[in-house]
């Protein structure tokens, strides 16, 4: 049988001491975070969560190791989602805003050839600083509108030059570093976090707020509007609902002459 060393035995230890304290638990990938950016989100982490960088061999066997000691076999679904440089992130907070967190706290970085982007990169109109020169005929073969004006690149028009997913060639990662465009994000990627039985994947995280929030507005008026026309009263409905039946009335007693102090 082969020899564990003692410091893995205790770093799973410590990693499923990390995992039974806290209700969610995610991991994320650490591996293209420079030292700098991964100190200064731990800084930003600090009393919101914690984060631990380890193996990945480590991470799966703390895992199993406080999914047994929990009776909980649904924590070992996070296994799944290892890869990378993964790293145990733990904290009470839901995964929604978790998520949420992490993506605000990604700071654009420089183009870098072979590397997919994670939105579309546009090269936007105007002038730019960029003298006459081979870089233009570059931009040129790719379709860039680029042309000459007072001695310097202008773009013509709003351009696209990559689409969400697609990957940085060596071309146009020179481009993009002249115009001082940054179309990369250094941050931690959510990899998968679990709470209650479930794990959540960032397609399920990713939100768009302003629209969830725009269909529970309508999912309101739709349900308010129901209660009031079937008269269901409820402490929202119940004035629109006695304002309308007095409406109703009061047409009816008008339309049959039926004199009141109102209609009169």
């Amino acid at each position: 049988m082969a020899h564990v060393a003692e410091w893995k035995k205790k770093e799973v230890e410590e990693l499923a001491n990390i995992i039974k304290s806290y209700p969610v638990i995610a991991l994320v990938d650490v591996a293209n975070v420079p030292a700098y950016p991964l100190s200064k989100m731990r800084e930003k982490l600090r009393g919101k969560a914690l984060l631990r960088v380890s193996r990945n061999t480590l991470i799966e066997l703390a895992i199993k190791k406080a999914a047994q000691e929990l009776n909980n076999p649904d924590l070992e679904k996070l296994i799944d989602y290892i890869q990378g440089g993964a790293g145990i992130l733990a904290t009470e907070m839901n995964p929604f805003k978790l998520y949420k967190l992490l993506e605000e706290s990604k700071t654009p970085a420089p183009a870098k050839p072979g590397v997919a982007v994670p939105k579309d990169v546009v090269i936007p109109a105007g002038p730019t600083s960029i003298s006459p020169g081979p870089l233009v005929g570059e931009m040129q073969a790719l379709g860039i509108p680029a042309r000459i004006e007072k001695g310097k690149v202008s773009i013509q028009k709003d351009y696209t030059v990559l689409k969400a997913g697609e990957v940085i060639t060596d071309q146009l990662a020179r481009i993009l570093n002249a115009l001082g465009i940054e179309p990369l994000e250094v941050g931690l990627n959510l990899l998968a976090a679990y709470e209650d039985g479930i794990v959540y994947t960032p397609e399920v995280l990713a939100i768009d707020e302003s629209e969830y929030i725009n269909l529970l507005q309508q999912a309101y008026m739709h349900a308010f509007n129901l209660s009031v026309n079937t008269a269901y009263p409820t402490s929202q409905t119940i004035e629109a609902i006695i304002q309308k039946a007095f409406l109703g009335a009061k047409n009816v007693a008008v339309e049959a002459g039926y004199i009141t102090p109102e209609t009169v």
